[in-house]
């Protein structure tokens, strides 16, 4: 038997179940959501499509499911050589540019020199065997011009006691020399140097002057800049000197002779500013 509901019971059930809908929208507003918040269909799975469907093309299509297509591409990764380290870059200090200065420079260097062959000067045989200009020692007293280049252009006045096998009491060789240096920009303290020049010699007896010549070297040295007004250097240089000839005090005719030495110097130098360029 089928029991009917009492009349009226639907409507005021009805009325009740609509009551509470409204409670409960007025108690709890619908949460708005973003456009970001939003589900984004995946890019590769088209409008309409379920998830299974996505994932049963992708298992079609030899793709696998997406764990696996992670793993894949985390091992893919990893084979990957990592990239080497980059290095901070580190700035090299630029060099300072040339100062340019002119100055005036001199000093005294203490001097040798080095007979390699007296010539005609010194016979190897007969009465003028005993050798008259033989190695010696001295001073040398010098100054000149400093460019703002490499070039150096100077005198030097040198006076040398020479072996003079006893027939002078002290025989004296001096010179009076123009000459030139040319000093290449290297950037360091310790330069090297070529050395050139010319110039005239007298020799005799306790500074008398019983003959005399010319001369012509060339050499090498360094130059050490101590300070930017102070330098110490050393040189070596080939002197051939013609020396005329002569009657010395034993009275021996003395022939006219080229003689050739070796000179060797160890200078001290210091610089005068003149101005700059």
């Amino acid at each position: 038997m089928r029991l009917r509901p009492p009349p009226g019971a639907l409507p005021a059930a009805t009325l009740a179940a609509g009551a509470l809908l409204s409670l409960t929208a007025t108690a709890a507003p619908p949460d708005r959501k973003t456009e970001s918040d939003l589900p984004r269909a995946a890019p590769d799975v088209p409008a309409g499509a379920s998830t299974g469907e996505a994932a049963g093309e992708r298992i079609d299509a030899g793709l696998g499911t997406p764990t696996e297509a992670a793993a894949q591409g985390n091992e893919a990764a990893a084979a990957q050589p990592l990239p080497p380290p980059v290095k901070p870059g580190v700035e090299l200090a630029a060099r300072p540019p040339p100062l340019h200065v002119e100055y005036v420079q001199y000093g005294v260097a203490l001097v040798a020199e080095i007979s390699l062959d007296p010539g005609a000067v010194c016979p190897r045989s007969g009465p003028l065997y005993s050798c008259i200009l033989g190695s010696g020692g001295g001073l040398a007293i010098r100054g000149g011009y400093r460019s703002p280049g490499p070039w150096y252009f100077g005198g030097a006045y040198q006076f040398t006691k020479m072996d003079s096998s006893n027939l002078y009491r002290l025989g004296i060789f001096q010179q009076l020399r123009a000459e030139m240096r040319y000093l290449p920009d290297i950037g360091y303290r310790a330069a090297p140097y070529f050395s050139a020049g010319i110039g005239g010699i007298v020799y005799g007896n306790e500074w008398g002057v019983e003959t005399g010549g010319a001369l012509i070297f060339s050499g090498v040295g360094v130059e050490l800049e101590v300070s930017r007004r102070a330098v110490l250097g050393v040189s070596c240089v080939y002197r051939p000197v013609l020396i005329s000839g002569w009657k010395d005090t034993a009275n021996y005719e003395r022939a006219t002779a080229i003689a050739q030495f070796v000179g060797f110097e160890l200078l001290l130098e210091v610089r005068t500013e003149l101005g700059r360029r």
